[in-house]
């Protein structure tokens, strides 16, 4: 018979099927709740557990200088753990249901600026060789797709279609979406796959992006290669491909696209994920806003 942690991975992986990187995450925060609970209150298993105990997981995790955050996303694991056992008549009432998340400060992403972009493709020279045109191709995709990194990562080759200029990503919780491609970054793609040709015993041979060794890219280098090519042009602290999504979605905002639509582009699940990238919208328009109205000249 399966444990009850079998049973939950077995959920979280067929019915909400997360990835395996999140899977592992809410199993590893449940097992610390247990070896936690086993050495303060002697006590095997968390089934049986009350909020107090839960409480008392809390209590030392920041003590312990957890940042609320990561709190929160521990607790989120229980929560979802409770939940589960409850639905499947394993406990008759969930500890964690009066559970109020901690507070966290509101971080807000900053986006590059057009002019950021523009410089960079300025600075960009014209580029030679497999590994220059694939990188090249990398920022362009982040840029004008808004693709997440593990999607950009993910990228098969039977899913880019240059017949019709769209690329097939597959989203969280394998959602897959249809994003179009731009004529330009099209023909980046293009001249991308010439050179990708002459690459020598490719290993991964699926994937859209590989090194020179014919490998599937790895979520650090991605993130290296998006730091050091922004390092040219932004001061900003933070130069990740996650900036670059914010940028993309804010920009075309900005340009008035519809927010129904980057949502769509963006895959996300709800508006309310949308909206968050209004922010920096609403900060454009009350710039023109002050500049153009004549009772504030």
């Amino acid at each position: 018979m399966k444990s009850n942690k079998d049973a939950f991975r077995d959920y979280l992986q067929l019915e909400k099927k997360y990835s395996p990187h999140t899977i592992n995450a809410y199993l590893n925060d449940i097992s610390f709740f247990e070896s936690f609970n086993k050495l303060r209150f002697e006590q095997d298993g968390i089934e049986g557990a009350n909020y107090n105990q839960i409480r008392s997981w809390i209590v030392s995790l920041v003590d312990d200088g957890v940042a609320n955050v990561s709190v929160n996303r521990k607790m989120a694991s229980l929560k979802s753990f409770y939940k589960f056992l409850l639905k499947a008549k394993q406990i008759e009432v969930n500890p964690m249901l009066k559970h109020k998340a901690l507070k966290t400060p509101k971080n807000v992403q900053i986006p590059f600026s057009e002019k950021e972009l523009v410089d960079l493709i300025q600075s960009i020279e014209i580029p030679l060789g497999f590994e220059e045109v694939r990188d090249k191709l990398i920022v362009d995709l982040f840029y004008t797709t808004g693709m997440r990194r593990a999607e950009l990562i993910g990228l098969m080759l039977y899913n880019v279609d240059l017949s019709l200029n769209v690329v097939k990503v597959l989203g969280k919780r394998n959602k897959e979406r249809i994003i179009p491609l731009l004529p330009i970054v099209a023909d980046g793609v293009r001249m991308y796959m010439d050179e990708r040709s002459s690459v020598e015993n490719i290993i991964d041979a699926d994937y859209f992006f590989i090194s020179k060794k014919g490998l599937k890219l790895s979520e650090s280098f991605v993130y290296r290669l998006i730091n050091s090519y922004f390092s040219r042009v932004s001061e900003k602290v933070k130069k990740s491909p996650h900036v670059l999504r914010h940028t993309f979605a804010t920009h075309l905002l900005n340009n008035g696209a519809d927010l129904n639509s980057v949502k769509e582009l963006l895959g996300h699940s709800s508006l309310a994920s949308t909206q968050v990238y209004t922010h920096n919208s609403l900060a454009e328009l009350k710039k023109t806003y002050n500049d153009a109205h004549p009772r504030n000249k």
